[in-house]
């Protein structure tokens, strides 16, 4: 296995996040208008033989962990035999995917029999109304329902991502803690994030006052994960059997540690998130080049990584191509 690539930072980048599909079942408010949006053509769409090529020149690169993520990646039928499929090249050490979880109850195990070892689900409220406020679909109980096979399953971790939005639903920070007294989840809080027209300062919430919160539930203790891929901060309830995590990208963001690299469903290499900067690896691909040739486009995309995201200034707020689900998060 090849030591992973560095930037030009000298970061390591060992990490690819692979959508599968801008399509999605659910519409939640922050991610997607209610009346969804226009598709990409089917045309325009890496085959699935495209994606598991891509991701073999990656992991003969050094990439060593590969997410699975959409839209909702499970929507795209056949996506536990792409996970099949990608588990299998040699020298990956972790396949993961994201999941709203709606339909997870009847593919958990299929994924888990496919490579598949860690699962991240996301979950913005425990209550069924808000949930469909939030998502604008009644299919809290679904969603449940395919955390439960999750852990039945046996993914570990399973991962709950909630993102915080204050008087949305930031009266629910200690209920979600509370999962991990009771299961082995992790429940990991994400700040809100400057997306669509959303008056972000009204709806912000510092990752400093979720920490406050949850303080105040009991002796709290900072967790390892020898097993992250990302720049959560770990902690442990005392005698609890989860940890939580924070994610805090806007109020101390993690660029210097950043390891990861997304490809979009329509095959645009991202080596940011909060960048408008793509590279286009479909046309190349489809053109007939070789694995060498493709490997020296993305190492060119590594090399001019940038070394911070720019999402507290006017350009970023100006860079809305491309909406959350349709880069993969």
């Amino acid at each position: 296995m090849p030591a992973p690539p560095t930037d030009s930072f000298h970061r390591k980048i060992d990490y690819l996040r692979l959508s599968i599909t801008d399509r999605c079942n659910l519409r939640c408010i922050y991610c997607m208008p209610e009346e969804g949006v226009p598709k990409m053509d089917h045309s325009e769409i890496l085959r699935y033989e495209e994606i598991v090529r891509l991701a073999r020149v990656a992991v003969s690169m050094g990439i060593s962990k590969i997410r699975i993520t959409g839209g909702e990646p499970l929507v795209r039928k056949g996506a536990a035999g792409l996970c099949e499929s990608i588990s299998r090249i040699h020298g990956l050490g972790s396949l993961s995917v994201t999941t709203n979880g709606v339909l997870l109850s009847d593919f958990a195990s299929r994924l888990l029999r496919a490579g598949v070892r860690r699962i991240n689900i996301s979950l913005d409220t425990l209550r069924p109304e808000r949930f469909a406020s939030i998502t604008r679909k009644d299919l809290f109980s679904k969603v449940w329902a395919g955390i439960v096979a999750a852990m039945e399953a046996g993914f570990s971790p399973v991962k709950l991502n909630t993102v915080i939005m204050k008087g949305v639903n930031d009266d629910e920070v200690e209920d979600l803690a509370e999962l991990t007294f009771r299961f082995p989840l992790h429940v990991r809080f994400i700040e809100f994030m400057p997306f669509r027209k959303f008056d972000h300062e009204k709806l912000f919430m510092p990752a400093s006052e979720i920490i406050r919160r949850l303080t105040g539930m009991g002796r709290i203790e900072t967790s390892s994960d020898e097993d992250s891929n990302g720049p959560a901060l770990h902690y442990r309830f005392e005698g609890a059997p989860g940890k939580i995590g924070i994610i805090n990208p806007v109020s101390n963001h993690f660029c210097p540690n950043c390891n990861r690299l997304r490809l979009t469903a329509d095959g645009k290499l991202r080596t940011c998130l909060f960048s408008c900067d793509e590279i286009d690896l479909r046309t190349p691909l489809r053109q007939g080049a070789s694995d060498k040739e493709i490997a020296a486009i993305m190492m060119s995309a590594i090399n001019n990584k940038p070394e911070r995201h720019q999402l507290g200034s006017p350009v970023f707020r100006k860079c809305i191509s491309r909406p959350m689900f349709s880069i993969g998060g």
